[in-house]
Formats: C-alpha cells, structure tokens, sequence
C-alpha cells in the first residue's frame, strides 16, 4: 500500500450509508507485526515534522485532531507518538474532561471554541465537544447540570448534530482542517489493558472504577459512536474510524492521515518580496565583512 493510501480505506466522508459493523478493531490492513510498522510511523513522523514548520511558517491554515475513544483505547499514547517529533511551539493539546461550573453556565460549544489553534499550528483535542453526543446521551442525567430551557419539541440529539456540523462547516471555511478519529477498540482488548493497569503499580494511576460501569453500557456506547459518525461525517470534517487493538497500527494510520491532509494544503514557506532582496544583500554584505575583519 502506497503512503498517503493507508488511511483511505478508514475514512468516512458521508456517514449516510455508515455502519459501526463494517469495521475491525482488531485490523491491522498488510502490517505484520510492530516491527514491520515502525518504519512507516518513522517516516510519517518525520514527513509530519516538516510539514508542520511549512505551516507555521505559511501562516494562512490550522489543523484541529480530534480523538475520541471508549477509556484505554490508546489516545494519549497515540499523541505522544504521533506528535513525537513535532516542535512544541506550533502544536497545542487539550484534554477535556468534565465541564466545570464555569463551562455548564455557557453553550456545550463555547469550552471547545477557547482551545481552537491558531493559525499556523496544529491544535489537538484529547475527547471535545462530541462527548455532548456519546456520554451525555449515555446518561441523559447529565443533562440535568446543564440547565436547558424546557423543551416542547424537537429531538436534542439531532438538533446537537446540527450544530456541530454548522460550527465545522463554519471552521473550515475560515482556515481549520478538522480530522476527527474514533479509536475503535474491542471490549476484549479493553479489559485485557485495564488488567494491565491493575497489574502494573505505575499504571495504577489510569484506572477508575468507574470503567467498569462503562463497560456494562458498551452496547449503548457502540449505537452512540455510529450515529455521531453517521450524522456528523462530511467531506471538510470527515471521520477515520481507526482500528484500535493494535496501537502501533493505531498511529500508523493516524500520522497517515494528518500528512495527507497537510500536503493537500500546499503550504509554502513566505517568499520574500522583490524590494526587500537588496536589503537581505546588504545584510549578507555587513555580515561577511564582520566576519573578514575577524569581529565576533
């Protein structure tokens, strides 16, 4: 399979026809083994580095990753692999977990909208603003905290929808390319890691009990998961439904996609204009001059 190709076969550009069912967690499409992958995460890591100074320096585009996942799916590693060779500067993560007071007294939009990057960076949100979709739809008490007028008609869930396709339709018009990943993994390979977690005293840390009641509304979580995708996926703003099982092949695919979408941009480094070539002609003058009179 030819770079840039991987990804393709993950992507999700209209959710219409989509089904949860279609989808392998366990896939890891012509790779072996980790070994056999981690040359090509390399070389996408690499490529993703570049690209990302070319859009800094470009200055006109930002990118939004958007990862969402069940709990243990992989998504932090997968930004810390990903983004492994990224510079710091040009690249912003946030991690967003239960709104606070503050947040709750504003639309379910508006914590997503301070954290959106600037241009020129690559801006990544670790769960965001579909979390309205899947945990509170999973328990619609949340809702209570959030203190919605009274509704007489109307469904919530397809009104949220709407919303959220306006606010990407609205975010790509005006320079953000959004990815967005669902880390689909399998409730096998789910408790397998939790029990790594329980097993291990320096992961003991990432578990909750409260994993473990999410995993009894796993069915509800699924049905949650396809409908976001098959409602929210769109051309400007598509879905890769990742395969999860397996998280080196997790960020194969992810760091595919990211570069694919950057070479689409075209990005450039700025051009210096033709009146300032003198100036830089002198300034290489000045410099060299220093140099031969032996001034430090």
């Amino acid at each position: 399979m030819a770079p840039r190709d991987l990804a393709k076969a993950y992507r999700v550009n209209d959710g219409g026809k989509f089904r949860l069912k279609q989808f392998d967690p366990a896939d890891t499409a012509h790779f072996k083994s980790k070994e056999h992958a981690a040359a090509a995460l390399q070389r996408g890591v690499e490529r993703l580095a570049a690209l990302q100074e070319r859009l800094y320096a470009d200055d006109r585009w930002s990118m939004l990753v958007i990862l969402q996942a069940m709990d243990a799916a992989g998504k932090d590693s997968t930004i810390k692999h990903v983004m492994s060779g990224v510079n710091p500067q040009g690249c912003q993560v946030f991690a967003f977990k239960t709104p606070s007071a503050e947040e709750l007294d504003h639309d379910f939009l508006w914590r997503a909208t301070k954290c959106l990057p600037e241009r020129g960076r690559i801006g990544i949100f670790n769960r965001s603003y579909y979390e309205e979709t899947l945990v509170v739809r999973v328990h619609p008490e949340f809702l209570e905290k959030q203190r919605l007028p009274e509704r007489t008609s109307g469904d919530l869930w397809a009104e949220r929808f709407e919303d959220i396709n306006a606010y990407e339709a609205h975010l790509s018009r005006n320079g953000t390319r959004i990815l967005k990943f669902f880390l689909y993994v399998s409730p096998e390979e789910q408790r397998r890691r939790l029990l790594e977690r329980l097993d291990d005293p320096a992961k003991n840390w990432k578990f909750s009990v409260g994993d473990l009641g999410e995993r009894d509304r796993w069915k509800d979580y699924m049905a949650a998961y396809e409908a976001m995708i098959r409602h929210t996926a769109t051309p400007h703003a598509p879905w890769y439904v990742v395969p999860a099982d397996r998280k080196w092949f997790t960020r194969v695919v992810v760091v595919d996609a990211i570069v694919a979408a950057l070479e689409r941009l075209n990005l450039e480094f700025p051009k210096v204009p033709p009146d300032q070539r003198d100036a830089l002609k002198a300034a290489r003058a000045a410099l060299e001059r220093e140099g031969n009179s032996g001034k430090a």
